[in-house]
C-alpha cells in the first residue's frame, strides 16, 4: 500500500495507524528545536493534536519524553521502541 507524502517526503499514515506515533517521534530527534509548530511543520500533523499523541508515546511504549518550555527533548526510548528501527518510519517507502 501506497502512503502519501508530504512536501518533505514525510509519510501521511492514517489517523489511527501507530507509525504516526512514530513518525512524530522521529521528528523530535531530527528537529533541532522540536517545538510544536516545527513539529506540525515537518510531519504535517495538526498542532492540536500533538500533545496529544505525545501522551500516546509514554502510555503505550513507555518513551519518556519532556517538554521544557516549548522544546521537546527524547530522556529515553522505553524498552519497547528501537531509535534506529522508528526513524525509518519518517522516510519510509
Amino acid at each position: 500500500m501506497r502512503v502519501a507524502r508530504n512536501q518533505f517526503g514525510v509519510p501521511q499514515y492514517p489517523e489511527h495507524d501507530a507509525r504516526r506515533l512514530f513518525v512524530l517521534l522521529s521528528a523530535v530527534d531530527l528537529l533541532e528545536r522540536p517545538t510544536v509548530s516545527a513539529i506540525a511543520d515537518l510531519t504535517g500533523m495538526e498542532q492540536q493534536v500533538i500533545d496529544q499523541e505525545m501522551m500516546k508515546l509514554r502510555e503505550q511504549f513507555g518513551v519518556v519524553l519532556h517538554k521544557v518550555g516549548e522544546i521537546y527533548h527524547i530522556e529515553s526510548w522505553g524498552d519497547v521502541l528501537q531509535k534506529d528501527g522508528v526513524k525509518r518510519y519518517l522516510k519510509a517507502s
